[in-house]
């Protein structure tokens, strides 16, 4: 995991004092705090909620208010060597390898102290005479959740009222997780999967993941007998779904994901399409930047072989345009001539032409059948509130196709901008990523209602989940 930290304004005033500090003391036993390769594990957001599976979650998410109180004590840190508290703690093990001094200059021992290094920063300016690091696109930091795998946290969110559905017309709460093998016990990718209502009614469709998940979802409403029919090579297998819901109503359920082992097996993509959907409002100039910074070297690090981008823009009604989409190419010059050429601008109100571009490049876009697929929803405010039945459609659309929608959730962003991301990531499969405060650069991002995450850089991130997602 790369490190987010040296990129606090706070860190770097405090740091000379603390050097001081440790010169004057005699050699003695070291602060044992260190973060774990220098990175602070973050603590679950407001609400409360039971403990996650997979990645460990916290059962009592944080407030935001809570955040608010740990931003003030760190500015409030006393300047002679104590660590200040929350994001902004520092150890003696990190200030000796930020600053590149020795355990000899620690303990009081003369000798000269390094420059400060910046591994993670070109360079430095000074205002005032304090020394900052200089905001750069690529030092974006992120975290990630993947609400199908911790789904015993989602449901407690649900159940405990913390966080409700749908979210402008998308409702996830209503799963039925099924899991796919082959006689051989292997699992079974690219399989289709309908989940359907009195024997042809098909409520929902989505394709199975190389680990031969899939997951299905039911709308509001009344349904008699309910199954799982899941086909790939011709062979098909049916079983019956006994329950989407609790019994009290209204409620997700901790669903155990339904074991179907088909006859017949299908072969594992060797295309993978990955599409860029990105708001190019005036408040997303960061974000902007940092694609045209970093796709290229995002584009070399996932290779070129059987990888076709797309890269398209949003805006609003009112500004020079609304969307601007572009067709999937394996020329990476040209999707980076494309980056080139586009500016942050317009916007002005919070919702945004979010219903119109998932219209236009998941509905109706262009997508290969035998591909991977990933769109990255690159985005900080929602859509418009009666687009809900555009909305639907192109969710349940990108899920019967196999596209995985993974929202990036950046600056400014409110609660229903994270619910609704939340929510198009669960139906399809795909995974919610958010930016954080951690980099220093540009306006607050809100902190999501999730337990425990990484702070990584964003650049890590999105070449990570690509790859967890190729086959």
């Amino acid at each position: 995991m790369k490190k987010s930290l040296l990129l606090s304004k706070r860190i770097l005033s405090a740091a000379a004092a603390l050097v001081i500090a440790l010169s004057a003391c005699a050699c003695g036993e070291k602060d044992n705090t260190a973060k774990e390769n220098g990175v602070t594990a973050k603590a679950p957001a407001s609400g409360t909620a039971g403990t996650s599976g997979s990645s460990g979650a916290s059962s009592t998410p944080k407030t935001e208010a809570a955040a608010e109180d740990k931003t003030e004590a760190a500015d409030g840190a006393e300047a002679e060597g104590e660590a200040a508290t929350g994001d902004a703690a520092v150890d003696d093990a990190d200030l000796s390898k930020s600053f590149g001094a020795t355990d000899d200059i620690a303990c009081g021992i003369m000798g000269d102290v390094a420059e400060p290094s910046m591994e993670v920063a070109p360079g430095v300016f000074t205002e005032n005479g304090v020394d900052e690091v200089t905001p750069m696109a690529n030092l974006l930091t992120a975290g990630e959740w993947n609400d199908n795998d911790n789904w015993g946290f989602f449901t407690n969110l649900i159940n405990s009222g913390t966080i409700t559905f749908p979210a402008f017309g998308i409702d996830p709460t209503n799963r039925t997780a099924v899991h796919v093998t082959d006689k051989d016990g292997q699992p079974v990718a690219n399989a289709s999967a309908n989940l359907v209502a009195d024997g042809d009614m098909v409520l929902w469709s989505a394709v199975t993941d190389k680990e031969g998940n899939a997951y299905l979802f039911a709308p509001s409403g009344e349904y008699g007998k309910l199954e799982v029919k899941i086909s790939a090579d011709g062979a098909e297998q049916t079983a019956e779904v006994t329950s989407t819901a609790d019994e009290q109503g209204g409620q997700a359920k901790a669903d155990t994901p339904m074991e179907i082992t088909l006859d017949g097996k299908t072969d594992l993509y060797k295309n993978t399409e990955i599409m860029f959907i990105v708001d190019a409002t005036g408040s997303m100039a960061d974000e902007m930047l940092f694609l045209q910074s970093e796709f290229s070297a995002i584009a070399e690090e996932v290779g070129t072989d059987g990888t076709k981008y797309s890269v398209n823009f949003y805006r609003d009604e009112g500004d020079e345009y609304v969307t601007k989409c572009n067709p999937f190419t394996d020329d990476i010059s040209k999707i980076q001539s494309l980056l080139n050429s586009e500016s942050a601008d317009g916007g002005g109100d919070t919702p945004e032409a979010v219903a119109q571009i998932l219209d236009e490049t998941i509905t109706n876009g262009s997508w290969s059948e035998d591909s991977v697929k990933l769109a990255f929803l690159i985005f900080d405010a929602p859509p418009h509130s009666e687009t809900e039945d555009t909305l639907k459609t192109a969710v349940s659309e990108a899920a019967r196709k196999g596209i995985r929608l993974i929202p990036v959730v950046s600056s400014n962003a409110d609660r229903d901008t994270e619910l609704f991301a939340r929510a198009v990531s669960i139906c399809t499969g795909g995974t919610y990523v958010f930016l954080t405060d951690d980099s220093g650069i540009g306006d607050s991002h809100l902190e999501p209602i999730i337990g425990d995450y990484e702070v990584e850089k964003l650049y890590d991130i999105i070449i990570r989940v690509i790859n967890d997602y190729r086959q």
